[in-house]
């Protein structure tokens, strides 16, 4: 039998992603909730180009195990009334509601099929060799895939930036939110029987274009308050920008390059990451007078 060595111990909740969860034969509330359900993402204001002064792109990664973006990370186990924002947006995929593109690509040139997500996501069905039940010889299953909703713990956000004279204000538009996957490597040893859990890698799974999946999750609420009854959809969430993250690109003449290749790992980056978040700031303030 395997040995299965772990770094760090973790509980592991599977759910089959062939499918949505079944839908249970009766309500479990008194009041249905339609207004979420019923409700469309909000026309932005229109933008004249003439009448943008400044814009910028950023990237941004939004670590969802962080306590302020817990409303965006869970369930991570399937629930009939509830869904992550990973969750929402997949299912939104697999019925074609939404495009999503090649991971690798944050242009959005590249549309992947639902064979190629589910590739990306590592839930191909496997084949397996069982006993019979009366022992009377061995047969073969077919396991359907499974994923570990929690192992998605972080999103790439790309977004822009721009201060538009005409309403004489800063405007921010999220263009791509990309899931990001972090899981411990298996590695083998030379002994068959050994697994051995290795180093963090983190995946990046797809892109979404963001302005596309607005109406889908303009639908889907998120567990933002201990009232059930005051509750907001994902769309609002982001609006809202209720969410905390920290830049790793900014847009530059050196092909976009990321913070992490001119800076070192941790606190340097995390400064410079604030002096982008500054510079906006006073930018925008600058341009008032008091």
């Amino acid at each position: 039998m395997k040995k299965l060595l772990f770094i760090a111990s973790a509980v592991i909740f599977s759910a089959s992603l062939l499918a949505q969860p079944k839908q249970g034969l009766v309500p479990d509330t008194n009041v249905p909730k339609t207004i979420i359900k019923e409700r469309k993402a909000i026309p932005y204001p229109h933008s004249r180009e003439a009448d943008i002064i400044w814009s910028t792109k950023l990237w941004r990664v939004v670590d969802l195990r962080e306590k302020m973006n817990q409303p965006l990370y869970y369930p991570t186990v399937e629930m009939q009334n509830r869904q992550s924002l990973v969750q929402a947006l997949y299912y939104a995929a697999i019925e074609g509601n939404i495009t999503v593109y090649d991971p690798t690509d944050d242009v959005f040139t590249t549309a992947l099929t639902l064979e190629e997500i589910k590739e990306n996501l590592e839930i191909g069905d496997r084949v397996e060799t069982r006993r019979k039940l009366d022992d009377s010889g061995d047969t073969t299953v077919v396991v359907p895939g499974s994923f570990n909703w929690g192992e998605v713990q972080e999103l790439l956000v790309k977004e822009e930036w721009f201060f538009d004279k005409h309403y004489s204000r800063m405007y921010t538009r999220i263009i791509g939110i990309c899931p990001i996957r972090v899981y411990n490597r298996e590695l083998t040893t030379d002994d068959e029987d050994e697994i051995v859990v290795g180093d963090k890698v983190k995946k990046q799974l797809f892109w979404v274009y963001y302005p596309e999946a607005r109406n889908v999750l303009a639908n889907v609420a998120c567990y933002v308050s201990e009232n059930e009854v005051s509750q907001l959809s994902f769309d609002d969430f982001f609006q809202v920008r209720r969410f905390s993250s920290y830049i790793v690109a900014q847009s530059n003449v050196m092909n976009n390059r990321w913070l992490n290749t001119y800076t070192r790992t941790g606190l340097e980056a995390m400064l410079e990451s604030q002096r982008i978040e500054t510079e906006i700031f006073n930018f925008e303030h600058d341009l008032w007078e008091y």
